[in-house]
C-alpha cells in the first residue's frame, strides 16, 4: 500500500458508494459511448474505444470489483485515467465532484479479512458524514492485473 497524502480526489459513484481516485491520474471524462468488445479479454474489459484517434482499453468499474453489471444511463461516464499500463478509460456510474482531503481525512482501512478483495484499496476518505472509498489506480490498472485475468475470466469468443 503506498504512502496515504492528502490531496485533490476525483469522485464518483458505483453503486451509492462514494469512490475516488487522485485527480493527478485523471486525464478527462466522457460520456459513455459505443464500446467495441474485443474476444478474449477478462470479463471486467467491456471493449475498447476510439477516443480521437487513439484506442484505449475499457474497463467496468463495477464489475472489476466484483458487483454486478447494470444498463448504462445517461449519468454513466468513462473516466480515463493514467494507470501504470498507459491510459485506461473506466466506466462509471456518475462522476460526482473533485474533493480536497487533508492527510488527517485519510486513514489506512481496517482488517476486514479477505486482503485479495480489497488489494485496489488504498484508503478511505472522510469528508462530513461519508466516505470516499481510495482507489489505487496503478495497482488496479496494471498489466499484470490484465494478464493474470486472462486465463480465468476471459469471455468467449
Amino acid at each position: 500500500m503506498s504512502k496515504i497524502e492528502g490531496g485533490r480526489y476525483l469522485t464518483f459513484m458505483l453503486r451509492d458508494e462514494y469512490y475516488g481516485v487522485p485527480i493527478s491520474k485523471v486525464r478527462e471524462i466522457n460520456q459513455i459511448t459505443e464500446i467495441t468488445p474485443v474476444p478474449k479479454t477478462p470479463q471486467f474489459v467491456e471493449g475498447v474505444v476510439n477516443l480521437r484517434g487513439k484506442i484505449l482499453p475499457v474497463v467496468n468499474l463495477r464489475q472489476k470489483l466484483g458487483f454486478e453489471k447494470v444498463v448504462y444511463n445517461r449519468e454513466t461516464c468513462i473516466i480515463v485515467i493514467e494507470a501504470e499500463m498507459g491510459h485506461v478509460g473506466v466506466v462509471v456510474d456518475a462522476v460526482r465532484e473533485v474533493v480536497d482531503l487533508k492527510e488527517d481525512q485519510i486513514e489506512v482501512p481496517p482488517n476486514m479479512g479477505d486482503e485479495t478483495a480489497m488489494k485496489f484499496l488504498s484508503a478511505l476518505g472522510k469528508q462530513e458524514d461519508r466516505v470516499i472509498i481510495l482507489l489505487d489506480v496503478d495497482l488496479a490498472f496494471s498489466e499484470d492485473e490484465f494478464t493474470k485475468s486472462m486465463g480465468s475470466f476471459s469471455k468467449s469468443a
